[in-house]
């Protein structure tokens, strides 16, 4: 049986994420008996993920703000705020960010998700390490151990996924 969960913003777990953004990580698997993962990020222009793809989530993502171009198989959209997108499980898919400030709300079903991102991010309760960043190694290394697969960089907002990744 799952046990309900409640908490206040100042619970949740914080992570240095992509492009400097902050990414709040609201429910996981701890707390959904493995159902889903939510997430919550705040970033800014030009913040992008590479072109991956998830074996086993699917995900939801729901701009609250700002605007961004995403890419889900061979269909590029470009989303402003309200926008949605569905990222089934082995479509591959990526996102660039086009506005000054973005705040996205992002659900993955069912959970694990989140295991990537604490593996590739920075715990924001601790200290900073002098140079820290997320390099594509880092992202590579996370997505291997998490269900995940690169399959390139991030791509400029005129950019189309290209054939090669789609079979």
């Amino acid at each position: 049986m799952t046990i309900p969960y409640l908490a206040q913003a100042a619970d949740h777990e914080q992570l240095e994420w992509l492009g400097g953004g902050i990414m709040q990580i609201l429910l996981d698997a701890r707390h959904t008996g493995g159902q889903l993962t939510m997430f919550r990020t705040a970033a800014t222009e030009g913040s992008a993920s590479p072109v991956h793809v998830h074996a086993d989530e699917d995900e939801i993502i729901v701009l609250l703000s700002g605007s961004g171009v995403f890419w889900a198989g061979e269909h590029r959209y470009e989303l402003s705020e309200g926008g949605v997108a569905y990222l089934p499980r082995r479509v591959p898919h990526a996102y660039r960010l086009t506005s000054p400030t973005v705040d996205m709300l992002a659900i993955s079903t069912p959970a694990g998700m989140e295991g990537f991102f604490r593996a590739a991010g920075r715990d924001l309760s601790r200290p900073r390490p002098e140079g820290w960043s997320i390099t594509p190694a880092d992202l590579a290394a996370a997505a291997e151990d998490h269900g995940q697969t690169i399959l390139g960089p991030p791509l400029t907002t005129d950019d189309m996924i290209p054939a090669a990744y789609l079979t």
